[in-house]
Formats: structure tokens, C-alpha cells, sequence
């Protein structure tokens, strides 16, 4: 009897299995019979097992275009008198089953169906039976594209649906990697260099204000367990309650990304040679520190730039090159400011983030009631929100390559700030051991080929599994590893450890 339940409890798995629908992306290209503008292209959602869609363009077959909205499509008496013969019906969602909408299309002569949706798309589903009865392509085409269709193109219309292969990987993976690895490389030099040189350089003062430097803030344990917990918590809030803790979070991002802005470009206006008279006595907050004139023109212009992103961050042709910008310089000011005093700190930091991070978007999936990673529609911003504002803590290019996925669901290849500044605060201790041992930056060197090893692990995850990724997941051992093992073959883990024997040789500064 157990074996016998077994058995059929297997056959209902693999018949449930069996019966998931399949869904793709696709596109239909759509121009005008009148000539005028040229083609565009738009997002449908389609499902292969009622009639494949053509990988290439040119073997689509470009077919009237026929405005059937008014119709339902639930019955014979909807279809019109002379049928749609080589025709792509569009016909409103609902009412009656795909299938039923997609035989009478296909009865009348219609070469393929498209349905508007103005609810979120679902692929359009069936049974073994009826995919066999059918054999034009049925499809998903949300309101709104529908609308900008006929504005764009009138109403005499054609169209070609097909949906070409997905590329394992864009080429804006080059401009993210050359980012993340550029910013963890210079964060980690500038603060071990300057962490040193504070040291070295302790009993001098210097009375310009605008010459002394932000204190650094040393990670503690208890830092470290306080740190993870708000960071669970907060995203356990923003999967709750994204469409109003998001503006806050954009908010806190036009603040510390302005301020980040001004500690990364103060060295280089320094060194100008004008703008060096200073604001006349007074008493107001600030000002009463009489700073420099220059340096005042740069808070303002680095307070415009925070301003103008977040005017304009959804201005998807543009606004990522101010975000990416504004998140370097966020991330260079953190690993300047933040400071991870011995390798066992690293440790447990990158180790409880490790966890975290592979918690958050392998773990939760089972735990939700709609399937999805906590942590991936967060980063992506909740399909059903409201806003449909997108978090700005991340690094984010615009796909290269024409691909569906880039046309309906994700435009932009993200990475997450935490996957440059995690890693990049072991890379800042290196460099920082480098100089105590006078090493010639071996450590600092290590790590940071180890972290670009270790993101090009991730991309190619990314391209195998078709999926968001924890980054950390590869970026954690790949440096972790790598600096202990050096340490190790140089028998200098004890010190490596606890960071201690502090030596300074100023040709390394």
C-alpha cells in the first residue's frame, strides 16, 4: 500500500510538472501600411505549445493588423461576416477560455491572435488536447502598447510576431564589471592610503576645515549583528510596503549620494588655483566656519546633481548614467569612512552577509505565497506596485543587445551596492596590511583580481541559470579565500588576523 501511494504520488508530481504552463517572451513588430514612421517593436507573452514564433524577423510573415477590441470573441456570433483571412485579430481578454477565443479566430482564417490585456500578462494556457487542435500563434499584448500602436501608426496596420534568442550574456556586463571592479579598486587604495597616511601623519595639524578629513568608523562585532538586522528588516519592510518606503529610501539615496559626490571631487577642487577667498564673517550654521568659496560652489553643484536625478530618475534614456555616477561616488565615500580593523571582522562581516544574501533570494522563494525571491523583486521593484519606482542602490546599464526579455521585463542589468562595498572593505584592509608589512600591495593586488574572478563567476551563473544571483554567494569565497590563502603561504596569518605590527613606508602612500 505505501509503495502503491508512492508511486501515485509521484505520477501526480510529474503530471502537475507536466501541466505548468510554458511561457515565453516575444515581440511583434509593428509598421505602418502608409509608409510613415518607421517600425517598432513590443513585448508580448506568448506560449510555445500552441505554434512556435520564428527566431528571425525576416521569416515572420507581416500581416494585417485588425482592431477587434470591441469583441470578446467568446462565440461565433462575435466573429465578423467575412471572417479575418490572413488577418492578426486583436480581441479583448476575458469572458471565456483562450482556447475557445483562439478556435474561432483560427476557424474564420486568422493567421495568429493577439489579446489585450490590461491586467498584468499571464501566458495564455491550455491543455495537451487543444495545443494539437491549434496551430496559429496566440499571445499577450498589454493596453497600454495596443493604445501607443494605433497612435503612433493609425489604424492601417501590419504586423510580424517572432521572438529571437535570448543572448546568454549583453554587453553591458563589460561596463558593470569595469564599474564594480574600478570602484572596489580605487575605494580600497584611497581608504588604506589614506587611513595610513592619517596614522603616519597624526602629529600634524592643519587648520583649514576644509582640509580635515571625516574621521573613519571602526566595525565591531556587535556593529556587524546590528547592521545585518536592519538590513533584514528593512527589506522584509520594503517587500511589505514598497510603494511607500520607497520614496524614503530615494530620499536617503539624493542625500548620502550628494555628500559622497563632494568627499570624492573636494581633493581635486583643492587642488585648484582660484576660488580660495573664503565667506566674510557670520553666524549662520555652517558658513560661520567661513569655508572657501570654491568649496561652497561645489556643495551647491553636487546638491544640483543629487536634485536633478531625482527629478528626473525615471527618464530611462539618461538618468542611469547620473545614478551609476552618484552610486560610485556613494560607494568610494563608504569605503573611505567605514573601516574593517582585522581580517577576523572581515570574516564574520562578509560571512553573515554571505548568508544573508543567499537567505534572501534562494531561501525566501518557499516561503512567500507568491514563489518569488524576496530579495530579486525587491531589487527590481514589485510587479504589482503602484509607483512603479525602482530602488537607486544599485548600478544599472541598459541591455546592448535586442533581446524580448530587455523589451518586457528588464531593460537594465543591475548590481547591487552591496556586492561593491562588501567585498570592497576587505580589499581596503589589504591594502591597509599591505603597508604594514611593506608587501608591495601583494594583498591589495590578490583580492582585487579575486573579486573580478569572483563577479565574472556570477555573470556566468547569471547566463547558465537565467536568474537573479546572489553575488555575494561567488564574491565571498573567491576573496575571502584568496586573502587568507596569501596570508597563509606567507606565513603572516596571525598578523593578517588581527591586523597588528603597524610599520609605515611612506614610498607606498
Amino acid at each position: 500500500m505505501a509503495a502503491a501511494a508512492a508511486v501515485a504520488w509521484l505520477r501526480a508530481a510529474v503530471l502537475l510538472f507536466v501541466a505548468q504552463v510554458t511561457c515565453e517572451y516575444g515581440m511583434v513588430r509593428v509598421v505602418s501600411e502608409m509608409g510613415g514612421p518607421k517600425g517598432k517593436d513590443y513585448c508580448i507573452l506568448y506560449n510555445p505549445q500552441w505554434a512556435h514564433l520564428p527566431h528571425d524577423l525576416g521569416k515572420a510573415s507581416l500581416l494585417q493588423l485588425r482592431d477587434w477590441t470591441a469583441s470578446m470573441l467568446c462565440s461565433p456570433s462575435d466573429l465578423p461576416a467575412k471572417g479575418f483571412s490572413n488577418q492578426i485579430p486583436l480581441v479583448t481578454r476575458g469572458n471565456c477560455t483562450f482556447y475557445e477565443k483562439v478556435r474561432l479566430a483560427q476557424g474564420s482564417g486568422a493567421r495568429g491572435l493577439l489579446i489585450i490585456s490590461k491586467e498584468t500578462l499571464v501566458p495564455p494556457g491550455g491543455n495537451k488536447t487543444q495545443y494539437e487542435e491549434i496551430g496559429i500563434p496566440v499571445a499577450l499584448l498589454s493596453h497600454k502598447d495596443m493604445v501607443d500602436i494605433f497612435k503612433s501608426f493609425g489604424r492601417a496596420v501590419r504586423a510580424a510576431l517572432y521572438a529571437p534568442n535570448e543572448p546568454l550574456l549583453d554587453y553591458n556586463m563589460v561596463i558593470i564589471f569595469i564599474m564594480a571592479v574600478g570602484t572596489v579598486a580605487i575605494g580600497g587604495y584611497w581608504a588604506g592610503s589614506r587611513d595610513v597616511r592619517k596614522r603616519y601623519m597624526k602629529h600634524k595639524r592643519d587648520d583649514g576645515p576644509e582640509k580635515q578629513e571625516d574621521e573613519a568608523v571602526d566595525v565591531t562585532p556587535v556593529m556587524t549583528c546590528v547592521f545585518v538586522v536592519m538590513c533584514c528588516s528593512m527589506l522584509v519592510l520594503l517587500y511589505y510596503f514598497y510603494d511607500h518606503l520607497v520614496y524614503v529610501i530615494i530620499g536617503i539615496f539624493c542625500l548620502a549620494s550628494s555628500t559622497g559626490l563632494y568627499s570624492c571631487l573636494s581633493p581635486l577642487v583643492q587642488r585648484l588655483p582660484f576660488g580660495k577667498c573664503r565667506v566674510p564673517d557670520n553666524n549662520l550654521p555652517y558658513f560661520h566656519k567661513r569655508p572657501q568659496v570654491r568649496m561652497l560652489l561645489l556643495a551647491l553643484f553636487c546638491v544640483a546633481v543629487s536634485v536633478v536625478w531625482g527629478v528626473f530618475r525615471n527618464e530611462d534614456q539618461w538618468a542611469w548614467i547620473l545614478q551609476d555616477a552618484l552610486g560610485i561616488a556613494f560607494c568610494l565615500y563608504m569605503l573611505k569612512t567605514i573601516r574593517l580593523p582585522t581580517f577576523k571582522a572581515c570574516t564574520l562581516l562578509l560571512l553573515v552577509l554571505f548568508i544573508y544574501d543567499v537567505f534572501f533570494v534562494f531561501i525566501t522563494p518557499f516561503l512567500t505565497k507568491s514563489g518569488n525571491s524576496i530579495m530579486v523583486e525587491v531589487a527590481t521593484g514589485p510587479t504589482d506596485s503602484a509607483t512603479h519606482e525602482k530602488l537607486p542602490m544599485v548600478l544599472k546599464v541598459p541591455r546592448l543587445n535586442t533581446s524580448p526579455l530587455a523589451l518586457c521585463d528588464r531593460p537594465f542589468s543591475l548590481l547591487g551596492f552591496g556586492d561593491i562595498l562588501v567585498p570592497g572593505l576587505l580589499v581596503a584592509y589589504c591594502h591597509r596590511f599591505d603597508i604594514q608589512v611593506q608587501s608591495s600591495r601583494i594583498y591589495f593586488v590578490a583580492c582585487t583580481i579575486a573579486y573580478g574572478i569572483g563577479l565574472l563567476v556570477t555573470f556566468m551563473a547569471l547566463a547558465l541559470m537565467q536568474r537573479g544571483q546572489p553575488a555575494l554567494l561567488y564574491l565571498v569565497p573567491c576573496t575571502l579565500t584568496t586573502s587568507g590563502a596569501l596570508a597563509l603561504w606567507r606565513r603572516e596569518l596571525g598578523m593578517f588576523w588581527t591586523g597588528s605590527g603597524f610599520a609605515v613606508n611612506t614610498s607606498l602612500l
